[in-house]
């Protein structure tokens, strides 16, 4: 991907009491009609779930997903990069995925989230060029 990303990945569970087709749409609301993997597993009491992600690999369709998150949580995010960010320049965000469910993205601080993660072009690799690309991305957007 040429631009702010090596690979961007967003992802979420989705437990056999939800309802998978609105969490795929959620996907596909916040992130573009891209191809998803559905992965079946089972989770730590036994109980079925299915794992959706997504691979962005386009440059537009990156650009797209962090536009969508609304110039608020983008001001947010942009105010805590030094967190999110770790030393191997990868970015780290958790979103509350009942939210997201009503179009509405927050971070979240709890354990049901939808999560975007990006390894970030940075030269040289190192944590503060991260830091400093990402907050150009966003103020780009």
């Amino acid at each position: 991907m040429a631009g702010a990303f090596h690979w961007v990945r967003v992802r979420l569970f989705c437990y056999a009491t939800e309802n998978e087709e609105k969490l795929v749409e959620v996907m596909k609301t916040l992130a573009g009609d891209i191809e998803f993997v559905a992965e079946e597993s089972e989770g730590h009491h036994g109980n079925s779930m299915t794992i959706l992600s997504m691979d962005i690999t386009k440059k537009r369709e990156a650009e797209k997903l962090f536009s969508n998150l609304g110039p608020e949580l983008i001001t947010e995010i942009r105010g805590q990069l030094e967190e999110r960010i770790d030393d191997d320049c990868v970015f780290y965000l958790r979103l509350d995925k009942q939210m997201a469910v009503v179009g509405s993205y927050r971070i979240a601080h709890h354990g049901d989230v939808l999560s975007i993660t990006a390894k970030i072009v940075a030269h040289p690799a190192k944590k503060e060029t991260a830091v400093k690309k990402m907050g150009e991305f966003l103020q780009s957007l």
